[in-house]
C-alpha cells in the first residue's frame, strides 16, 4: 500500500510504502490512532491403520527449502527482512521483484499454469479483485489472522492476506508554499484554481499504482459522473503526468531535498518520517507535508500462489510475517502500519505520519468491474 521510498537510498518503501528499524516505540496501535480503521506415522514394525480423513495431519514445514518469493520492487529494497525467518525455521527466500502492484498480478495471472514462485506480496486492494477471480492463490487462514481488522482483510475466505496498509495522498513542499506566499491547497477541488496551476505532478494510473490510487480518490470524491470533468480540470490547469513515483518524487518535486520545479505530487502519508530516517544529517521539522483530504487507503496483501510444491513452508512464512517481530518492523524499514493494532509503532513513524480520518476507499469489486473503462476514459481525458 503502498513504496518506492525504500527502493532509493534503500530508502525502503515506503510507503505502502513503504519501509525501516524501530527508533523506540509508543503503546498504540494504528487503529486507536486512526480512531477507525510431514507424516506421524509411528516407528515400530507394525504398520499403523490410517487415521480417519479428519485426523490426518498437515506435512510439517521443512527447513531444507527455499521459498520463491514474487514480489514488488518496492520490498525487494528491504529483502533483510526476512533474515530472521530464515534464522529461526532455515527455510530460505529467494526473491523474484515484479514491478509495482499492477505489473507483479499481471504476472502472476500470466504464469499460472507454470508459476514464477510459492508465495507473492505486495499487491493491494485496487488489485485484490484481479487475484482472486483468477484463481492464482491457494487459501489459508493462519493463527495469527485473528488480529486482522475485517475492514482491513477485505478477503473473508483468506486466499489472501492483509499484512499491512498506508495511505496515498498529495504531498506538498511547505518551503515552496512559504517562500512564494500561498496558501496550501486543502482540499482536491482546490487544485484546478488558477493559482495552483502548473503545480502538481501526478502519476500515470496505468503504469503505477499509487497513480491507480490516486485516480481512484477522485473517482470516490466527485462520483463516477463528475471525476472525468475533475480531470478534464486538472488537466487545464497543466498536471504534470509521469510514468512512475520514482520519476515524479525525485525528478518533478521540490521538496525532500529533489529540487524539482513541482510543489505538489502524488506520494504517501508516510513521506515525512521517510525523510527524517533518510536525512544525511539529523533534522529537527520535516519539510514535506500531507493534504489529508487526497488520501486514499491502501492495503497490502500476502498469498500463497497455486502450484506450490512448499505449501507448508508457505504458510509458515504468512505466520511470521503476521508476528510481532515481522509487524514491529514494517513502520521503518517499509513505511507502512501494521495491521496488528497492538504493535507498538516507533515515535518517529507516528509522530509524522497522517493518518487521515476518513480516506477514500472503494469496493475492491467495483474496482474490478469499472478499471479498465476508467483507464480508458482518463487516458483520453487527460493525455489528450
Amino acid at each position: 500500500m503502498r513504496r518506492n521510498l525504500v527502493i532509493l537510498a534503500t530508502l525502503a518503501l515506503v510507503a505502502a510504502a513503504c519501509s525501516s528499524d524501530d527508533n523506540g516505540s509508543t503503546e498504540s496501535g494504528p487503529d486507536q490512532v486512526a480512531e477507525t480503521t510431514g507424516d506421524t506415522s509411528d516407528t515400530g514394525d507394525s504398520v499403523p491403520a490410517e487415521p480417519p480423513e479428519s485426523e490426518v495431519t498437515e506435512p510439517a514445514a521443512s527447513s531444507d527449502v527455499t521459498l520463491t518469493l514474487v514480489t514488488n520492487d518496492a520490498f525487494s529494497g528491504v529483502a533483510y527482512l526476512l533474515d530472521p525467518f530464515t534464522a529461526e525455521t532455515g527455510i530460505e527466500v529467494d526473491l523474484i521483484a515484479g514491478g509495482d502492484a499492477g505489473s507483479l498480478v499481471n504476472q502472476a495471472i500470466l504464469t499460472k499454469d507454470n508459476p514464477l514462485g510459492d508465495v507473492i506480496y505486495g499487491f493491494d486492494n485496487t488489485f485484490l479483485s484481479r487475484v482472486l477471480e483468477n484463481d492464482i492463490a491457494t487459501p489459508y487462514e493462519s493463527p495469527a489472522s485473528s488480529v486482522i481488522p475485517a475492514e482491513i482483510q477485505l478477503d473473508p475466505t483468506f486466499t489472501v492476506t492483509a499484512v499491512d496498509f498506508g495511505d496515498v495522498c498529495i504531498n506538498y513542499d511547505k518551503i515552496w508554499f512559504a517562500d512564494n506566499g500561498l496558501a496550501v491547497p486543502e482540499t482536491l477541488q482546490d487544485l484546478i484554481k488558477p493559482e495552483y496551476d502548473g503545480l502538481l505532478t501526478v502519476q500515470n494510473p496505468a503504469t503505477s499504482s499509487p497513480g491507480m490510487a490516486f485516480m481512484l480518490a477522485t473517482v470516490s470524491e466527485f462520483g463516477e459522473d463528475g471525476w472525468l470533468d475533475y480531470w478534464s480540470g486538472l488537466a487545464d490547469n497543466d498536471v504534470d503526468v509521469v510514468s512512475g513515483w520514482d520519476e515524479a518524487y525525485f525528478t518533478s518535486f521540490s521538496g525532500a531535498g529533489s529540487g524539482g520545479p513541482r510543489p505538489l505530487v502524488v506520494s504517501y502519508a508516510s513521506s515525512p518520517p521517510a525523510e527524517i530516517v533518510f536525512a544525511e544529517t539529523p533534522i529537527d521539522e520535516v519539510t514535506t507535508g500531507v493534504m489529508e483530504a487526497s488520501c486514499f487507503r491502501q492495503v497490502e496483501y500476502i498469498a500463497i500462489l497455486q502450484g506450490t510444491e512448499f505449501e507448508a513452508e508457505a504458510q509458515s512464512l504468512i505466520d511470521w510475517w503476521l508476528s510481532d517481530a515481522m509487524q514491529a518492523e514494517l513502520p521503518l524499514n517499509y513505511f507502512v502500519f501494521p495491521v496488528n493494532p497492538d504493535t507498538a509503532i516507533p515515535d518517529v513513524f507516528l509522530d509524522n505520519t497522517i493518518v487521515p480520518e476518513s480516506p477514500h476507499t472503494l469496493d475492491p469489486e467495483v474496482i474490478a468491474e469499472n478499471r479498465e473503462q476508467w483507464l480508458d476514459e482518463w487516458t483520453s481525458t487527460v493525455l489528450r
